[in-house]
């Protein structure tokens, strides 16, 4: 496991197999096995408190800031950037410049397994990203979204919402 240039909050659990680097990690946070979840010396990564990241997920903000937030549940195979183009070929750059754009996730969201997080993307809370599904654009709060690209399958009902206020 390699863990530098991090802020851990209480009750973190990182699998030895992940990789961390410029991250501020809240409270009761879990990462499990062959995670890498990197921010930038410019952009240090933020999760929120008692957030989960599945197996094999990816979150690299090295060149802009993610934040995700508070009880946000990834699955597997997840992979989260803020920057993406063919950073090794400066010809290539010409015709395909880097896109490079802040990611946001709101609190309470949920990110289904393969799925695959653009730059310059913001989801509102409570947003839930069904599986395989590559998101390009925003969503506002309480989106249900999925597909190749995302788009908005529905919203959650008021009685959905109002169960997301009940007391446990």
């Amino acid at each position: 496991m390699i863990i530098s240039n991090i802020s851990l909050g209480e009750r973190v659990d990182v699998d030895p197999s992940s990789n961390i680097n410029y991250a501020k990690i809240g409270n009761g946070v879990k990462i499990a096995k062959r995670c890498s979840v990197f921010g930038g010396p410019d952009c240090q990564l933020e999760i929120g408190d008692e957030s989960y990241f599945g197996i094999n997920t990816v979150v690299i903000g090295y060149w802009e800031k993610i934040i995700i937030g508070g009880n946000v549940s990834i699955a597997q195979n997840v992979n989260i950037m803020s920057a993406s183009g063919p950073n090794a070929s400066a010809k290539m750059q010409r015709v395909f410049p880097i896109m490079k754009g802040k990611v946001e996730i709101g609190n309470h969201c949920w990110i289904g397994a393969n799925s695959i997080i653009m730059p310059d993307v913001v989801l509102g809370e409570y947003c839930v990203v069904a599986a395989n599904s590559f998101v390009n654009s925003s969503f506002p709060p309480y989106s249900v979204i999925g597909g190749n690209p995302a788009k908005l399958i529905r919203i959650f009902t008021n009685e959905e919402i109002a169960k997301l206020d009940e007391d446990c």
